[in-house]
Protein backbone atom coordinates (compact mmCIF):
# COMPACT_ATOMS: atom_id res chain seq x y z
CA UNK A 1 0.00 0.00 0.00
CA UNK A 2 1.44 3.92 -1.17
CA UNK A 3 2.18 5.50 1.61
CA UNK A 4 0.30 9.28 2.10
CA UNK A 5 1.74 11.83 0.25
CA UNK A 6 1.19 14.20 3.29
CA UNK A 7 2.28 17.57 0.74
CA UNK A 8 -0.65 16.67 -1.50
CA UNK A 9 -3.25 17.13 1.75
CA UNK A 10 -2.03 20.37 3.76
CA UNK A 11 0.98 22.45 2.54
CA UNK A 12 1.96 24.91 5.34
CA UNK A 13 3.66 27.22 3.60
CA UNK A 14 0.89 27.80 1.07
CA UNK A 15 -1.64 28.04 3.93
CA UNK A 16 0.87 30.76 6.12
CA UNK A 17 1.09 32.62 2.65
CA UNK A 18 -2.22 33.00 1.92
CA UNK A 19 -3.62 33.99 5.32
CA UNK A 20 -3.61 37.56 4.62
CA UNK A 21 -5.82 36.80 1.77
CA UNK A 22 -8.46 34.55 3.45
CA UNK A 23 -8.44 37.12 6.37
CA UNK A 24 -9.98 39.94 3.46
CA UNK A 25 -13.24 37.87 3.24
CA UNK A 26 -13.30 37.75 6.93
CA UNK A 27 -15.01 40.63 7.23
CA UNK A 28 -18.37 39.85 4.44
CA UNK A 29 -18.11 36.46 6.68
CA UNK A 30 -18.56 38.07 9.92
CA UNK A 31 -20.68 41.45 8.38
CA UNK A 32 -23.37 38.91 6.91
CA UNK A 33 -23.63 36.67 9.66
CA UNK A 34 -24.24 39.33 12.74
CA UNK A 35 -26.30 42.01 10.61
CA UNK A 36 -28.57 38.82 9.57
CA UNK A 37 -28.92 37.49 12.99
CA UNK A 38 -29.63 41.25 14.40
CA UNK A 39 -32.27 41.50 11.93
CA UNK A 40 -33.35 37.63 12.15
CA UNK A 41 -33.91 37.75 15.78
CA UNK A 42 -36.18 41.07 15.30
CA UNK A 43 -38.21 39.42 13.19
CA UNK A 44 -38.26 36.19 14.82
CA UNK A 45 -39.78 38.19 17.93
CA UNK A 46 -42.99 39.52 15.74
CA UNK A 47 -43.30 35.55 14.34
CA UNK A 48 -42.96 34.15 17.65
CA UNK A 49 -45.96 36.36 18.91
CA UNK A 50 -48.18 35.99 15.94
CA UNK A 51 -47.58 32.07 16.71
CA UNK A 52 -48.83 32.16 19.92
CA UNK A 53 -51.58 34.67 18.95
CA UNK A 54 -55.34 33.93 19.59
CA UNK A 55 -56.31 35.76 16.37
CA UNK A 56 -56.27 33.68 13.26
CA UNK A 57 -55.19 36.59 11.09
CA UNK A 58 -51.82 36.70 12.76
CA UNK A 59 -51.53 32.50 13.66
CA UNK A 60 -51.50 31.22 10.75
CA UNK A 61 -49.26 33.81 7.78
CA UNK A 62 -46.80 32.99 10.80
CA UNK A 63 -47.01 29.35 11.09
CA UNK A 64 -46.83 29.02 7.19
CA UNK A 65 -43.86 31.59 7.06
CA UNK A 66 -41.83 29.21 9.49
CA UNK A 67 -42.91 26.43 7.92
CA UNK A 68 -41.96 27.63 4.23
CA UNK A 69 -38.71 29.03 5.57
CA UNK A 70 -37.54 25.79 7.88
CA UNK A 71 -38.68 23.40 4.84
CA UNK A 72 -36.78 25.30 1.96
CA UNK A 73 -32.45 25.22 1.75
CA UNK A 74 -31.35 28.11 2.21
CA UNK A 75 -28.99 28.08 -1.05
CA UNK A 76 -32.31 27.43 -3.09
CA UNK A 77 -33.63 31.02 -1.19
CA UNK A 78 -30.12 32.33 -2.04
CA UNK A 79 -30.80 32.06 -5.65
CA UNK A 80 -33.48 33.12 -6.06
CA UNK A 81 -32.99 36.22 -4.58
CA UNK A 82 -29.79 37.06 -6.54
CA UNK A 83 -30.74 34.90 -9.98
CA UNK A 84 -34.54 34.69 -9.78
CA UNK A 85 -35.90 37.71 -9.00
CA UNK A 86 -34.04 40.16 -11.69
CA UNK A 87 -36.09 37.98 -14.22
CA UNK A 88 -38.82 40.16 -13.29
CA UNK A 89 -37.22 43.67 -12.09
CA UNK A 90 -36.22 43.28 -8.92
CA UNK A 91 -31.72 42.88 -8.42
CA UNK A 92 -29.89 43.50 -5.42
CA UNK A 93 -26.49 43.07 -4.79
CA UNK A 94 -24.77 40.07 -3.84
CA UNK A 95 -24.10 40.90 0.03
CA UNK A 96 -27.67 41.95 0.28
CA UNK A 97 -29.16 39.60 -1.36
CA UNK A 98 -27.20 37.42 1.32
CA UNK A 99 -28.18 39.71 4.41
CA UNK A 100 -31.69 39.19 3.20
CA UNK A 101 -31.75 35.14 2.80
CA UNK A 102 -29.96 34.91 5.96
CA UNK A 103 -32.26 37.02 7.84
CA UNK A 104 -35.66 35.55 6.54
CA UNK A 105 -34.29 32.15 6.98
CA UNK A 106 -32.57 32.55 10.33
CA UNK A 107 -35.65 34.54 11.83
CA UNK A 108 -38.19 31.41 11.24
CA UNK A 109 -35.73 29.28 13.42
CA UNK A 110 -35.64 31.85 15.91
CA UNK A 111 -39.18 32.36 15.73
CA UNK A 112 -39.33 28.79 17.35
CA UNK A 113 -36.69 28.92 19.60
CA UNK A 114 -38.28 32.71 21.27
CA UNK A 115 -42.25 30.60 21.20
CA UNK A 116 -40.71 28.04 23.35
CA UNK A 117 -38.86 30.09 25.46
CA UNK A 118 -41.71 32.52 26.10
CA UNK A 119 -44.35 29.20 26.89
CA UNK A 120 -41.98 28.23 29.05
CA UNK A 121 -42.24 30.66 31.55
CA UNK A 122 -44.56 30.11 34.65
CA UNK A 123 -47.88 31.10 33.80
CA UNK A 124 -47.86 32.14 37.70
CA UNK A 125 -45.92 35.15 36.09
CA UNK A 126 -48.78 36.27 34.02
CA UNK A 127 -51.50 35.78 36.12
CA UNK A 128 -49.20 38.55 38.84
CA UNK A 129 -48.11 40.75 36.40
CA UNK A 130 -52.03 40.98 35.60
CA UNK A 131 -53.14 41.32 39.10
CA UNK A 132 -50.56 44.18 38.95
CA UNK A 133 -52.44 45.76 36.29
CA UNK A 134 -50.11 46.03 33.86
CA UNK A 135 -51.07 45.38 30.22
CA UNK A 136 -49.89 42.32 28.34
CA UNK A 137 -46.97 44.56 26.31
CA UNK A 138 -45.63 45.89 29.84
CA UNK A 139 -45.99 42.24 31.00
CA UNK A 140 -43.98 41.15 27.98
CA UNK A 141 -41.17 43.49 27.92
CA UNK A 142 -41.09 43.81 32.06
CA UNK A 143 -41.28 40.44 33.52
CA UNK A 144 -41.72 37.33 30.76
CA UNK A 145 -38.98 38.57 28.13
CA UNK A 146 -35.82 38.99 30.53
CA UNK A 147 -37.30 35.16 32.08
CA UNK A 148 -36.99 34.05 28.30
CA UNK A 149 -33.88 35.36 27.48
CA UNK A 150 -32.26 33.52 29.80
CA UNK A 151 -33.99 30.09 28.67
CA UNK A 152 -33.27 31.01 24.73
CA UNK A 153 -29.77 31.77 25.12
CA UNK A 154 -27.83 29.00 24.27
CA UNK A 155 -29.96 27.41 21.25
CA UNK A 156 -29.86 31.14 20.02
CA UNK A 157 -26.11 30.96 20.39
CA UNK A 158 -26.43 27.75 17.97
CA UNK A 159 -28.01 29.47 15.74
CA UNK A 160 -25.07 32.56 15.16
CA UNK A 161 -22.97 29.59 14.72
CA UNK A 162 -24.97 28.00 12.32
CA UNK A 163 -25.13 31.79 10.50
CA UNK A 164 -21.19 32.06 10.64
CA UNK A 165 -21.01 28.59 9.19
CA UNK A 166 -23.90 28.70 6.74
CA UNK A 167 -22.68 32.45 5.50
CA UNK A 168 -20.02 30.02 3.08
CA UNK A 169 -23.23 29.75 1.31
CA UNK A 170 -22.73 32.81 -0.08
CA UNK A 171 -19.91 32.37 -2.06
CA UNK A 172 -22.12 30.50 -4.82
CA UNK A 173 -24.12 34.34 -5.16
CA UNK A 174 -20.50 35.76 -6.00
CA UNK A 175 -19.82 37.28 -2.61
CA UNK A 176 -16.29 37.77 -1.81
CA UNK A 177 -16.48 36.34 1.86
CA UNK A 178 -13.54 33.80 3.63
CA UNK A 179 -14.91 30.96 1.72
CA UNK A 180 -14.84 32.70 -1.93
CA UNK A 181 -11.25 33.68 -0.82
CA UNK A 182 -10.33 30.19 -0.66
CA UNK A 183 -11.66 28.85 -3.68
CA UNK A 184 -9.92 31.46 -5.63
CA UNK A 185 -5.95 30.29 -4.02
CA UNK A 186 -7.12 27.02 -4.24
CA UNK A 187 -7.88 27.51 -8.02
CA UNK A 188 -4.80 29.31 -8.85
CA UNK A 189 -2.49 27.11 -6.39
CA UNK A 190 -3.88 23.96 -7.72
CA UNK A 191 -4.01 22.74 -4.16
CA UNK A 192 -7.78 22.85 -2.84
CA UNK A 193 -6.90 20.50 0.12
CA UNK A 194 -4.82 22.89 1.79
CA UNK A 195 -7.03 25.56 1.30
CA UNK A 196 -10.00 23.75 2.64
CA UNK A 197 -8.48 22.36 5.54
CA UNK A 198 -7.46 26.31 5.94
CA UNK A 199 -10.27 28.04 6.13
CA UNK A 200 -12.15 25.16 8.08
CA UNK A 201 -9.51 26.30 10.89
CA UNK A 202 -10.13 29.66 10.43
CA UNK A 203 -14.36 28.99 11.08
CA UNK A 204 -13.55 26.56 13.91
CA UNK A 205 -11.20 29.71 15.73
CA UNK A 206 -14.48 32.27 15.13
CA UNK A 207 -16.85 29.93 16.91
CA UNK A 208 -14.75 28.88 19.52
CA UNK A 209 -14.36 32.74 20.40
CA UNK A 210 -18.40 33.30 19.66
CA UNK A 211 -18.57 29.96 22.30
CA UNK A 212 -16.49 31.33 24.71
CA UNK A 213 -18.62 34.65 24.73
CA UNK A 214 -22.06 32.19 25.00
CA UNK A 215 -20.20 31.05 28.25
CA UNK A 216 -19.79 34.35 29.92
CA UNK A 217 -23.60 35.43 28.88
CA UNK A 218 -25.00 32.13 30.55
CA UNK A 219 -23.03 32.61 33.46
CA UNK A 220 -24.22 36.66 33.85
CA UNK A 221 -27.83 35.10 33.50
CA UNK A 222 -27.51 32.43 35.52
CA UNK A 223 -26.48 34.03 38.60
CA UNK A 224 -29.80 35.79 39.14
CA UNK A 225 -31.52 31.60 39.19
Amino acid sequence: MDEIQWQYIFNPELAIDSFPYLLQGIGNTLYISFVSMAIGLILSLFLALGRTSKMPVFRWPARIYISFMRGTPILVFLFMLYFGLPYIGIEFSAITAALIGFSLNSAAYMAEINRSAIASVDKGQWESATSLGLTYWQTMREVILPQAVRIALPPLSNVLLDLIKASSLAAMITVPELFQKAKIVGGREFDYMTMYISVALIYWGICAVVGIFQGFLEKRYNKYV
